[in-house]
């Protein structure tokens, strides 16, 4: 018996449609995903209720009055320029960075004029830097 041989065809399977399918999900979840990132923090800012523990004699205290404007131990300065608030302070403390500085502002005051002066000290090298708090039960009286 002589069997007839078949013609061998080769399978192929199409991808096209399957990539399609693919790139259209991914469009989907692009489209619907949201890419804002909310973080919402729960600050609880302490209060400051012990007393001060050592009193010092030579200190640098700088001033931040409600509209910004900078004071350096009573003085007041020309402008709230960072470079002016740094000559200030080298000035007062003659190149020693072990004497204590405070910072002492209004609680009105924009926030970016704390942190200006908190830059200055830093770039100068200050340790000991304090910021002025009221006390929790003067707040009550």
């Amino acid at each position: 018996m002589k069997f007839a041989r078949r013609e061998r065809v080769d399978v192929e399977v199409n991808l096209t449609p399957l990539i399609d399918v693919v790139f259209l999900l991914l469009i989907f979840f692009m489209v619907s995903t949201t890419f804002s990132k909310e973080t919402k923090l729960s600050i609880d800012l302490p209060e400051a209720s012990s007393e001060v523990s050592q009193v010092v004699n030579k200190k640098i205290e700088i001033t931040i009055t409600r509209s910004g404007d900078y004071a350096v131990n009573d003085v007041a300065l020309i402008n709230n320029k960072l470079q002016t608030l740094k000559k200030a302070i080298q000035k007062l403390s003659n190149g020693d960075t072990s004497t204590p500085l405070v910072i002492t502002a209004d609680s009105v005051t924009p926030h970016q004029a704390v942190v200006t002066a908190m830059d200055a000290a830093g770039q100068l090298g200050f340790i000991h830097l304090s910021i002025t708090t009221r006390n929790s039960r003067e707040k009550d009286s």
